[in-house]
C-alpha cells in the first residue's frame, strides 16, 4: 500500500531555528554522532560526552540550555555544529510522527515554515529519511 504521500512533499530548511529551540525535548545521539561533535570541536570524545550530553530514558541526549534551546544553537548564528549534526537533525522533518497522517504533517508545518515550501520530495527519499531514526 502506497504511503499518503505518495507524491511527494515539499520542504525546504528556512534555518529559523523553531525545531532546534522551545520547549525542551530529545535530540538522541548514538556514539558515533558525540565522536563526530567531539572531532568537529577538536575536543577530548569524553569531555564533549560529559559537557553536551546527558541520559535521559536510558539512552543519550544531547543537553539543553535553561530555556529549552538547543546546547549547539546559537540564535544569530544557528546550528554551530550543523555540518555533523545528529541523524535526527538530518532528518527533520521526516520523522514517523510527523509523516504517519497529512494532519500530523500538517501540524509540524505549524512550528516548521519550510514544511510544504520548497523543491518536492519523492516518497522514496521521504522513506528512506523516516527510516534513519525513528521517532
Amino acid at each position: 500500500m502506497a504511503p499518503w504521500y505518495e507524491n511527494g512533499l515539499r520542504f525546504a530548511c528556512t534555518r529559523c531555528g523553531n525545531c532546534c529551540t522551545g520547549a525542551p525535548g530529545f535530540v538522541w545521539v548514538n556514539n558515533d554522532e558525540v565522536k563526530a561533535i567531539a572531532d568537529f570541536l577538536g575536543q577530548p570524545l569524553e569531555e564533549t560526552e560529559g559537557l553536551y550530553t546527558r541520559l535521559a530514558n536510558g539512552r543519550r541526549t544531547l543537553r539543553e540550555r535553561p530555556n529549552g534551546d538547543c546546547i549547539f544553537y546559537h540564535r544569530e548564528k544557528g546550528c554551530t555544529i550543523y555540518p555533523v549534526r545528529p541523524r535526527q537533525c538530518q532528518t527533520w522533518p521526516f520523522w514517523e510522527s510527523n509523516v504517519r497522517t497529512p494532519e500530523c504533517w500538517q501540524k509540524a508545518g505549524e512550528h516548521c515554515p519550510g514544511i510544504g515550501q520548497g523543491p518536492l520530495i519523492s516518497a522514496e527519499e521521504i522513506t528512506r529519511r523516516v527510516r534513519v531514526i525513528r521517532l
